[in-house]
């Protein structure tokens, strides 16, 4: 079987059986697609003909600068080669020419070690400030009103909130004691608090705001955030939204969508929440991935101290 051909095989697997989003097969392909090319240009096209040392000798590849391009990310690395490794697995699965387990050339191959990053998050002031930036009495400031006050007030990622639909939020607008129910990775459901800046925000944005865009679409769609042709919003709009506020807002960090994810999780345990309740307000499979805030908060209250106290230095 030629590489080609058994890596579309191995990305039909992970849509069809594994259910995998879009957005995870879709990287899969590109990291898959630089495999490829790699081992073509070493003359190897078919997928017997890999060995563990093609495997090593890509990984090594990727994670070295070349003229064309800076050395990647750790985490890009990383990320790269689970594709390979989680590709070859596949494929040995399915077995060589005789029906047998064919050899995994990649089984020893181990992603290169990353150091755990501290998640980056706003201070209360600088989140606040991002929150005015939209102005309210125009049509997209209303929406990205909104798209920000469902950023920060309820942790969601971006790919949750884009995919909801208006009758996904028209009953919490009006009983608060309802929570906003989100798909997380692997169609994990969760129900997380709306509060009352949130509902606000929404409520004026599918008043005065959605209709105006809903007018705009050749096929009006229920979706909730809709573009300016009067679409679903998608992702890289969104980001490209709460990175022109931050700026009208002058904050000097880098600012996304998860950003603000990050933020809401910050806040929450500056303020005395659980652990455990963020990770279920998260939607965090482990309680590990949350802890991670923890470290940020630990560090937050050791710069108050340091500031505050009259004997702390």
């Amino acid at each position: 079987m030629t590489i080609d051909d058994a890596i579309a095989a191995y990305l039909d697997h992970l849509r069809v059986e594994r259910g995998a989003s879009p957005h995870t097969v879709a990287g899969y392909r590109r990291d898959l697609a630089r495999y490829a090319s790699y081992l073509a240009g070493r003359g190897i096209a078919d997928l017997d003909a890999v060995a563990p040392e093609h495997v090593t000798g890509f990984v090594a590849w990727l994670s070295s600068p070349a003229d064309d391009r800076p050395a990647p990310a750790a985490s890009s690395v990383a990320r790269a080669t689970v594709a390979v490794r989680s590709f070859h697995r596949f494929a040995s699965g399915e077995g060589g020419h005789d029906g047998r387990p064919a050899a995994d050339p990649a089984d020893a191959v181990a992603p290169p070690k990353q150091g755990a990053r501290l998640p980056k998050a706003l201070s209360i002031a600088q989140a606040q400030a991002l929150l005015d930036a939209p102005d309210r009495t125009t049509v997209d400031g209303l929406r990205d009103a909104a798209l920000l006050e469902l950023l920060y007030g309820t942790g969601a990622r971006v790919s949750e909130l884009i995919a909801l639909d208006v009758d996904d939020v028209s009953a919490q607008l009006d009983d608060p004691d309802l929570g906003l129910r989100l798909f997380g990775k692997g169609r994990k459901e969760r129900i997380v608090p709306l509060g009352s800046y949130a509902r606000t925000a929404v409520g004026d944005y599918l008043t005065r705001g959605r209709p105006t865009l809903v007018a705009r679409a050749k096929r009006p769609g229920p979706a909730l955030l809709l573009n300016a042709r009067g679409g679903r919003l998608s992702r890289q709009s969104a980001f490209n939204i709460v990175s022109a506020h931050a700026d009208r807002a002058h904050l000097d960090a880098h600012v996304s969508p998860h950003t603000l994810r990050h933020s809401f999780a910050t806040h929450l345990l500056d303020g005395g929440a659980d652990v455990r309740v963020v990770q279920e307000l998260l939607g965090h499979a482990s309680v590990t991935t949350t802890q991670l805030y923890t470290k940020v908060t630990a560090e937050h209250l050791r710069e108050v101290f340091l500031t505050a106290h009259p004997r702390a230095r």
